[in-house]
């Protein structure tokens, strides 16, 4: 596997997951109210708990992200770049 595929590969795992994340934040900020009437009845947490569960995963799924995604992305743009004009 080359320099290239790995980065495009990196590329669109960011992209992915990145629009996974907006969809999730979105839904988390407009349909709690429909999530906790799901949950709520087959768990019997409060809503307060729903919230500090739900803010806690986006936390923890952004954190993820950004570890596993977006900053391997980028360090592999920098190492092409780097690696591109040793070549020069």
């Amino acid at each position: 596997m080359n320099i290239q595929r790995l980065t495009a590969f990196f590329m669109w795992c960011t992209i992915i997951n990145g629009v996974l994340l907006v969809i999730t934040a979105i839904m988390g900020t407009f349909g709690l109210d429909f999530v906790y009437s799901i949950h709520g009845k087959l768990f019997m947490f409060s809503r307060e708990t729903l919230s500090l569960v739900f803010y806690g995963f986006l936390g923890l799924y952004k954190m993820v992200w950004l570890v596993f995604n977006a900053v391997p992305y980028v360090a592999l743009l920098i190492i092409r770049k780097k690696y591109s004009s040793d070549q020069a």
